[in-house]
This record gives structure tokens, sequence and C-alpha cells, in this order.
């Protein structure tokens, strides 16, 4: 090999390696603030939106929504944002009685857990905007479904 070439080769090499660092942070996510819901009540078939900031818990309906992470993707990159969420129905042990609680499954660990706390979780985990039926809320009365996320 020529000398030049190899000199071509090395400056072509060094000149990736240096723009490595900058396409690794461009396919990072951003971390967001603020993310935007859609709600469905399926009893009155009300579609309504929901800002929420992250970690300040919302109400809807009976749901309690507590946000506790959301991200995006950069302009330049398809677009998608996710979200962390933790849903609590408030009302799902109200017309419960004592000796109703006791006839689940785990009675003793429900009638304690039930007397410390009358919200249920729902549903805790991922919510993706791209793809909304891959990890979404299953509730008999409201669909949630993540929009968008933002700064």
């Amino acid at each position: 090999m020529k000398p030049a070439s190899i000199r071509y080769s090395l400056v072509a090499f060094m000149l990736s390696a240096i723009a490595m660092p900058a396409y690794a942070q461009q396919t990072d996510w951003i971390d967001g603030s603020r993310l935007v819901l859609q709600t469905l009540d399926k009893v009155t078939a009300r579609i309504q939106t929901v800002d929420a900031v992250i970690g300040e818990p919302v109400r809807f309906g009976t749901l309690e929504i507590t946000p506790h992470y959301c991200a995006f993707r950069p302009p330049e990159l398809p677009p998608d944002h996710s979200a962390f969420l933790e849903i609590k129905d408030i009302a799902l042990n109200a017309g419960r009685s004592e000796s109703q609680k006791g006839t689940t499954q785990n009675s003793i660990k429900d009638i304690a857990s039930d007397s410390l706390n009358p919200a249920q979780t729902v549903f805790s985990g991922w919510m993706f905007a791209s793809s909304p039926a891959l990890s979404g809320l299953e509730h008999a009365v409201y669909d949630v479904t993540l929009l968008n996320c933002s700064k």
C-alpha cells in the first residue's frame, strides 16, 4: 500500500471514530416532563385528552393516573414516545363489604391491603405512543392511551 492511501484510511478512521459518539447521542431518548394522554369512557363514549406532569397524579373518572417517567425521540429520528405510568382505580373496592373482601384467593393479604389503601393498582408499566395495543390499560370502563411526551 502506498503511504498516501494509508494516510487517507487513517484519517477516515479517525473521522468516523469522532463522529460515532455524536451519532450515539442522537439515538438516545430525550427525557420529558409533561405528557398528553387520550382517555375514553366506554360507558358515555366520551373521549378527552389529559395533560399530566411527571410525578403529579391526575384524575379521570375513578382513575388516578400517576406518570413516573416519559421520553421521546429527537425530531431527526422516527417519532416515538414512551411513558411509565401507574394507574389506580379509586372506586374499585368502594362497593365491596368486608365479608366480600375475605372471599378472594389471598383473603388475609387482600383484607390488609384494602383496609390500608382503598385504591387498587390496575396498571403499572410502560405505554408506547407508536403501538398502543402493545401495553395498554385493561379496564371495563376506561381506556388510556399515550399520545405524546414533551419537555
